[in-house]
């Protein structure tokens, strides 16, 4: 018997005030839907993950690519309609289908793995994720009988003011037989104030054809909690953040003030490495042991090497060598490959560059689309003119280069090993191994100029 997981995804999220549909607004870097994908496809019980797409359905594809099924719901006619969209592609009517909303990016595969489980050890045919909230505005609640069976599930809009004060709500998760789900789902109507067919509709359908019916109780419930507005994407952003940190300082990652720095879900941070106040690390980056990363840093989709410090920079979709110092004021981006023992200094800029071993650009430099060897110095404002105002070009360094302050490097251009460019210089032509390059006017000094322009004006001015 098959298990699926249908994610809902079609919605506009209109409170979010964005173009962006609502599962695919981001939280901490990545977009909510990712994280709802990712948790239940660690659970490793689903044979099958299907995202009910809508509104703007492209940009949750692009973000989700074939990593999962696709069911489209033309038109957002409520939570049954969207599921019932998935219907064609639920082909085992035998197997068990877990619904989750997309907005819902606190839930855990520990969340999923325990539910499904409870759904089979009591042998339901329909489990509902059920928790308490101290404000229950705006959800479901879960209507029981005096023996404490689940009774029904009342919307906010439909309930009597004595329904609206219990506090156990659905959390819009579900774990039902397939067979069980659509035909129930096929006979739900839209007879309700907002004409829409609900997925809650189920729960009375099924318990008057006497199936079996029960909740797994969820303790902690802020994993349960949907973002629907900016406000709520902080909250969750918060307790997402309070989580990794915790998990990252018990495994040996000093924190200063973790309460400022904010880690994403999937970085990888080895021991003993040292995050000062104020910084951020996001996307897939991996940090190695013995790292000082901060403060007031930025790191996003790059591996930064044991022992680097990286203090007032950023590094985007990087590679920072071991026992390389970055900043302050860096900023290396691009496919930037930072070899060993390097140092990046003060308001350097690094793109699409790789370097060797013990090179440094120790101040005020820009290096683009270059290849550069070992042991280059870079002199302070020396800069690689890569881009024509049409096309970018390579520049090749060799070893054992020293470039002095303010060189100009006009790409395409290769600088063979040992060779000394002259301060001041503009090169536009190959330098070869062992030479000196000198490319800048000769100097003059006019002797007495100074006086003798002040008396020239002081002149002119007699003469007015």
């Amino acid at each position: 018997m098959k298990k699926y997981a249908i994610i809902l995804a079609a919605g506009k999220g209109t409170r979010m005030k964005t173009e962006l549909p609502k599962c695919a607004y981001p939280l901490i870097r990545k977009p909510m839907i990712a994280y709802i994908v990712e948790n239940v496809r660690n659970t490793r019980m689903f044979d099958e993950i299907i995202v009910v797409v809508g509104h703007k359905r492209e940009i949750i594809q692009d973000i989700l690519g074939d990593s999962v099924r696709y069911a489209v719901q033309a038109e957002q006619l409520g939570t049954g309609h969207a599921v019932m969209a998935a219907e064609a592609l639920v082909t085992d009517r035998e197997g068990d289908v877990m619904i989750l909303p997309g907005d819902m990016p606190l839930i855990d595969s520990t969340v999923c793995e325990r539910a499904l489980l409870e759904h089979h050890e009591r042998r339901h045919d329909l489990t509902i994720v059920t928790t308490r909230v101290d404000e229950p505005f705006g959800y479901g609640r879960i209507i029981r009988n005096e023996s404490g069976y689940l009774e029904s599930i009342i919307e906010e809009h439909e309930a009597t003011q004595a329904q609206r004060a219990i506090d156990e709500i659905n959390t819009g998760i579900y774990v039902v037989r397939t067979g069980v789900l659509f035909d129930s789902l096929h006979k739900t109507n839209n007879d309700n104030k907002k004409h829409e067919y609900y997925l809650t509709d189920i729960v009375k359908i099924a318990k008057d054809d006497e199936f079996v019916l029960g909740t797994y109780f969820l303790k902690d419930s802020v994993k349960s909690m949907g973002v629907n507005d900016l406000y709520a994407l902080s909250i969750a952003e918060a307790k997402l953040r309070l989580k990794i940190n915790k998990q990252h300082m018990l495994n040996g990652v000093a924190m200063i003030n973790p309460e400022t720095i904010t880690i994403g879900h999937n970085v990888v941070i080895e021991e003993n490495v040292i995050i000062n106040p104020n910084s951020f690390i996001t996307g897939n980056s991996v940090i190695k042991k013995g790292a000082v990363i901060g403060p007031n840093s930025e790191i996003h989709e790059s591996t930064i090497g044991e022992n680097v410090v990286c203090r007032h920079s950023i590094v985007f979709n990087s590679k920072v060598r071991e026992n390389t110092t970055v900043g302050p004021f860096a900023h290396l981006r691009d496919g930037a490959d930072i070899g060993p023992n390097n140092r990046i200094g003060n308001f350097v800029e690094v793109k699409k560059s790789t370097t060797g071993e013990h090179t440094k650009a120790s101040h005020l430099a820009y290096i683009g689309d270059t290849t550069c060897g070992s042991r280059v110095n870079f002199g302070c404002g020396s800069v690689t003119v890569n881009y024509d105002g049409v096309h970018k070009y390579q520049t090749v360094i060799g070893d054992d280069v020293f470039i002095g302050c303010n060189v100009n490097l006009i790409a395409p251009i290769r600088i063979e090993d040992k060779a000394f460019i002259a301060a001041g210089s503009t090169l536009n032509m190959n330098v070869p191994k062992g030479a000196l390059a000198i490319a800048r006017a000769y100097q003059v000094n006019k002797e007495d100029y100074v006086r003798t322009l002040q008396d020239r004006i002081s002149s002119e001015k007699k003469s007015e």
